[in-house]
């Protein structure tokens, strides 16, 4: 009897303790996952929510938007171009089989080269894709590691100095001077 209200003392105890909340005074985790969904919905949608929820300092992931925006804008207007090209390409081949009439744009190439001229056009509209989805996938990346760094603070306790020396023998290099306060 006495064993057994020793283990249901003892069990209702840890149950007790490991049921209550602690409350941390340190800075509350940046919900990185929010910051890659945006990201991953709306390109630069991550990088915009990083930007509003940093409290002081330069806002350092609003000016990479437009970078985005530009990288996805010329990979998908070379996408587009490439294309272009290869079809056309393809229609000339095509047309030179059946004894049609020459584009004028193609009419120095002879067939084998038309030929190697679409399959270059086709190579360029294959990587033209994979740079579109290095984008989009970069800048999901860089949108989850930048909420990781929303609340670092570097102070004034820390400092980095370089500066040039010369080394025994006129050998020029570099001096580097970390300092903890």
């Amino acid at each position: 009897m006495r064993t057994g209200f020793l283990i249901l003392y003892f069990t209702s105890l840890t149950l007790l303790v490991s049921g209550q909340a602690l409350e941390s005074d340190s800075i509350p985790e940046h919900p990185y996952r929010k910051s890659i969904l945006f990201s991953a919905i709306v390109p630069g949608g991550g990088q915009i929510h990083n930007s509003i929820l940093k409290k002081k300092g330069f806002r350092h992931a609003i000016w990479k938007v437009p970078l985005i925006y530009g990288a996805l804008g010329a990979s998908t207007y070379m996408l587009i171009q490439n294309q272009k090209t290869q079809n056309a390409l393809k229609t000339e081949y095509l047309n030179r089989i059946d004894g049609n009439i020459v584009d004028p744009e193609w009419s120095a190439y002879d067939d084998q080269s038309v030929l190697y001229l679409y399959r270059q056009y086709l190579d360029q509209r294959d990587l033209s894709i994979l740079a579109i989805g290095a984008v989009y996938l970069l800048q999901i990346i860089d949108a989850g590691v930048e909420s990781h760094f929303i609340h670092f603070d570097v102070s004034d306790n820390l400092s980095l100095d370089l500066q040039p020396v010369m080394l025994s023998g006129q050998i020029p290099g570099i001096n580097i001077n970390l300092t903890f306060r």
